[in-house]
């Protein structure tokens, strides 16, 4: 059953008395009206010149509803722009004219970069489109590339052959990398599996290997996160959070020195990274690649040039993993991939360790940052992108997490300085709303990538 949002919780998801059949998207697309975008671009430009009060957003946004409604008659449907146009009106009028000018100045920014961006035609985060075209039609062609449909296969038991599906696909595609790998392996000698928080790298890089010793080929696994700096050395972020995305907080130093002595046959004492304790201590594993072996790792900043500079270019072979949703909401939008993997982790640090949902979300600010900043750039320079993402996880995590999301999003409404946070939250709140619940998990195979998150896995993590 579809559980709805909590209405008396946020009552600015009610909307009333508004006539306007929708919203023409610059894109030309007609979405339904969110009231709530209207509250978020005003307190964005009132938090912009030192305002906090969202209530007064929302009182504003009520008489920019107020004029839609005097100004449209019934069914029509304005632009964004026609929109933007009476908010920067109401704000002058209402006397907020810091605010207006923030505004204005924000609309300016983003037109700017709408231009740059359509005069490049880049695909969203460096990924081709032929890839992401490939994993719509197959949701289309197995009627779940929206989340109604997705529901409809959950009410009418389609759901566990939709899975059974799903998980040929990601295996099918796990050996399509292999073989690719093992046409190259006269030169490759270091294979990178490389993606952004949560998208299913350390079971997609346990996947390869099997099929590689399949193959034939030995390999010998180096696990980046042994090479951490203490605690103590990590950066911080403007909330004094540790920042484990940045790939500075690795000892990059170290591990192009182990690296090349690795792929010049010598051995190696691997460092050992304690979590729970924040420190590293140096005699760890002891390692070395023997002839004909191949040297695999798994990392989150695995693409980032200073990581492996001391290895020639011919002697990688760099794979790229990311959680390619493509499923729309009740509005046609696509779920953005890292709702997904962000959905993942939740899971996965509240499950395993010990790690509240809400610090999760608020975290989640500077995982897109780092990853914006030290992986998306190198996307276009790999050998091979892969889709991590399972079309059936939603209802899945539905379970899991839908009753942790109304007091999420409460805390953060308070926080204008955690504005980010709220809207993440309130938008993957409205998600899981409409999607099912799937109770019973059980079938879901050891082997799955999703079992990385909400474990009963066949690997051992």
């Amino acid at each position: 059953m579809v559980t709805p949002m909590n209405e008396e919780l946020f009552p600015e998801y009610q909307i009333s008395g508004l006539k306007i059949g929708g919203v023409i998207k610059r894109d030309g697309r007609l979405v339904a009206f969110d009231k709530n975008k209207i509250i978020d671009s005003i307190f964005r430009a009132a938090v912009d010149v030192g305002g906090k009060d969202r209530s007064m957003a929302a009182d504003l946004a009520n008489r920019v509803m107020a004029v839609i409604s005097e100004v449209y008659p019934a069914g029509a449907t304005p632009s964004v722009e026609e929109i933007q146009d009476i908010i920067e009106k109401i704000l002058v009028e209402r006397g907020h004219y810091r605010t207006a000018k923030a505004y204005i100045l924000y609309r300016a920014e983003h037109s700017r970069l709408r231009e740059e961006k359509n005069e490049r035609i880049v695909a969203e985060d460096n990924i081709p489109y032929k890839i992401l075209w490939r994993a719509f039609t197959w949701n289309v062609d197995h009627s779940c590339d929206t989340v109604e449909k997705l529901n409809a296969l959950v009410r009418g038991g389609g759901y566990p052959a939709l899975v059974e599906a799903a998980e040929k696909r990601y295996h099918d595609e796990i050996d399509a990398v292999a073989r690719k790998i093992v046409s190259r392996a006269q030169n490759v000698k270091l294979v990178i599996v490389a993606g952004p928080s949560s998208s299913g790298k350390t079971t997609t890089t346990t996947k390869i290997a099997e099929r590689l010793k399949e193959n034939g080929y030995s390999f010998v696994l180096l696990n980046m996160d042994n090479y951490f700096k203490n605690l103590e050395e990590h950066p911080r972020d403007e909330f004094g959070d540790y920042d484990f995305e940045n790939p500075v907080a690795l000892d990059l130093e170290r591990i192009n020195h182990d690296l090349y002595a690795l792929l010049e046959g010598k051995t190696v004492q691997m460092p050992e990274y304690n979590f729970k304790t924040g420190l590293r201590r140096e005699s760890g594993k002891t390692l070395r690649l023997e002839p004909g072996q191949l040297l695999l790792i798994d990392s989150l900043h695995g693409l980032y040039p200073a990581m492996t500079a001391s290895v020639p270019h011919e002697m990688k072979f760099k794979f790229y993993i990311e959680s390619l949703c493509q499923i729309r909401d009740s509005h046609g939008e696509f779920m953005r991939w890292a709702d997904l993997r962000m959905l993942r982790r939740m899971v996965r640090d509240c499950l395993h360790r010990s790690y509240d949902p809400e610090r999760t979300v608020g975290h989640w600010h500077y995982v897109r940052r780092s990853e914006k900043k030290y992986i998306v750039p190198f996307i276009n320079k790999v050998d091979y992108v892969f889709n991590g993402a399972l079309p059936y996880e939603l209802p899945v995590y539905k379970k899991y997490l839908f009753g942790y999301f109304p007091a999420i999003v409460e805390s953060y409404a308070a926080n204008p300085r955690r504005m980010d946070a709220f809207i993440r939250a309130r938008r993957v709140y409205q998600l899981l709303s409409e999607s099912e619940e799937l109770k019973d998990d059980s079938f879901i195979p050891k082997n799955s990538i999703i079992r990385e998150f909400i474990g009963g896995s066949s690997y051992k993590y």
